[in-house]
């Protein structure tokens, strides 16, 4: 029987041959942690081994991007205290500067083929994009991570989703992964790899894989993963990136379970509130009026994603009635957007451009939501109070119905502009 890329990389990393279901001692590639969970893995560390010191400092990435500038004095602390643990342990650390730290590990080189990574955070599923195995973990098994470069995992078994089909106009890779989160549920795919794959998948660009995977927990997944290819090269050697790695494939007898999705025809997706898996299509939900649009977050800050919504609000005007916030993921995509012109539509446009960073997606900083009021919004969950006010709702949606919609002021299908 073949292997799976989850099963070839955990046998890799664990020293042994494993199948799923396995149990193993893994050694880790490369470990992420930012603003919100560094904190509760230092002291994690500190109760495994009495001390602050990291054991393969060079194999972990730190950045600040949740509560980015502090927007409190706790916040100033705690950056505070982390500068100085990054700088006693010889860590890199990107502070304030580069954005939103899963963008920051994939277009900086940190997430490479075949490799085995952990973040303190959810979506750190993202990587998989490139081809390797990259899970979010917690607070307390990062500084296990800390402690001593392993971590216990179950070898995952697989869902291989085969996407197939021609997408529409102004129809991409986030409207895709909504309908799949809606066909098999918030936790159809539990503690799986989600292998996305067929020819849909392969013709689409590393901005769409990547929003992919990064949804991949939104239905139970432990990995989202785009087998290696001519764009996962290409991306690569964009970033400077032309050794160094192992690409990983997926044996044809390998073991795991299948969905398949026809995109051809679908409209744009819309997840409702309060659950990413309450999707609809965006025919369902025209007309709702909205008071907030929010173009960013780790799903969707990319240059590809500021570009269509850029291209539907060029010589537009943002609704008087709603408020359009637009974040770009990376200092570099911002630098790109605004060498391109994108940044003066959207002030153009009356958006609130600001710097990179997480933003409205974390429920925190700002740019939140009052009680009765709606956000539709790029980014990856609208669970209760996600975005400020728990009477507030949020509503998920691509980049385009977004631009579309802040238009309008009102969910609007961007194909009939």
């Amino acid at each position: 029987m073949g292997k799976t890329i989850a099963e070839k990389i955990f046998s890799r990393v664990s020293g042994k041959d494993v199948k799923a279901g396995d149990f193993v001692l893994a050694r880790i590639d490369r470990a992420m942690v930012h603003d919100i969970t560094a904190p509760l893995a230092i002291k994690a560390l500190e109760r495994i081994t009495g001390e602050k010191r990291v054991k393969y400092p060079e194999k972990v990435v730190m950045a600040f991007d949740h509560q980015v500038p502090a927007d409190s004095v706790k916040a100033a602390e705690t950056h505070k205290m982390l500068r100085e643990f990054a700088k006693e342990n010889g860590i890199l650390n990107y502070d304030v500067r580069e954005g939103i730290a899963h963008q920051i590990m994939v277009e900086k080189g940190h997430a490479l083929p075949g490799e085995l990574i952990v973040g303190a955070d959810s979506h750190t599923c993202m990587y998989g994009a490139l081809g390797c195995f990259s899970t979010g973990i917690g607070s307390t098994d990062m500084g296990f991570v800390f402690a001593t470069g392993k971590l216990w995992f179950k070898v995952p078994e697989t869902i291989y989703f085969d996407v197939h089909g021609k997408l529409e106009k102004y129809v991409c890779g986030k409207d895709v992964i909504l309908k799949l989160i809606g066909m098999v549920g918030a936790d159809g795919a539990n503690y799986k790899a989600c292998v996305y794959g067929g020819e849909t998948v392969r013709k689409m660009g590393m901005s769409d894989r990547l929003t992919m995977c990064n949804m991949a927990i939104e239905m139970g997944g432990k990995a989202g993963i785009v087998e290696f290819d001519d764009v996962t090269e290409k991306y690569l050697k964009e970033i400077g990136v032309t050794e160094g790695y192992e690409p990983v494939y997926m044996d044809e007898d390998a073991e795991y379970e299948r969905v398949e999705l026809d995109v051809t025809g679908m409209e744009p997706q819309v997840a409702k509130p309060h659950r990413v898996d309450n999707v609809c299509g965006v025919s369902e939900v025209e007309g709702v009026k909205v008071d907030q649009v929010f173009i960013g977050s780790c799903t969707n800050g990319r240059y590809e994603d500021l570009k269509v919504a850029a291209d539907i609000l060029k010589e537009e005007e943002v609704a008087r009635n709603v408020r359009l916030i637009v974040i770009p993921a990376s200092r570099s995509i911002y630098r790109r957007a605004l060498k391109d012109g994108l940044i003066d539509v959207f002030v153009d446009a009356g958006a609130l451009v600001e710097f990179p960073c997480c933003g409205p997606c974390m429920g925190g900083s700002f740019g939140l939501i009052a009680s009765g009021e709606v956000s539709v919004s790029t980014s990856n969950r609208n669970f209760i109070g996600r975005q400020g006010s728990p009477e507030g709702q949020i509503y998920l949606v691509s980049p385009a119905t977004a631009a579309a919609t802040a238009i309008y002021g009102e969910i609007t299908d961007p194909r009939k502009l």
